[in-house]
């Protein structure tokens, strides 16, 4: 079998300027890379050397996606979990479902401006490979 990583994966949003400058100031990511995109649309790659987030819109994309309609949501590693969840609540956005999992990590949940559930984490020890 073959060895794999998760190497992009891709959302529409209404705003991808709005939602690549929030990221980044919850991640850390950097602009991998920005341009036109199909359908009139513009893309902007955050991420990291290693993998990324596509953020693309077009005219057409409105948000208002329903919760957990097609994905349940995206799950962002941080290594501070209290500085993350300030980033959300300044943009607005209202944290929920806070847990501790036995052997894992602390979390929250958000939904973004176009109802986008993300998961911070926070591993208390670095995960199993």
């Amino acid at each position: 079998m073959a060895t794999a990583t998760l190497e992009h994966v891709n959302i529409s949003v209404s705003d991808a300027q709005r939602t690549a400058r929030f990221l980044e100031r919850l991640t850390g990511w950097h602009r991998r890379w920005e341009g036109p995109a199909m359908n009139g649309g513009h893309t902007i790659h955050l991420g990291d050397e290693n993998a990324y987030l596509a953020i693309y819109t077009n005219p057409e994309v409105t948000g208002g996606f329903a919760k957990g309609a097609p994905m349940n949501h995206i799950g962002i590693a941080v290594d501070d979990l209290h500085a993350a969840e300030a980033v959300v609540v300044a943009e607005g956005f209202e944290p929920f479902n806070h847990g501790a999992y036995d052997a894992g990590p602390d979390s929250f949940y958000f939904l973004d401006a176009d109802g986008i559930e993300f998961e911070v984490v926070r591993y208390r020890q670095p995960p199993a490979n």
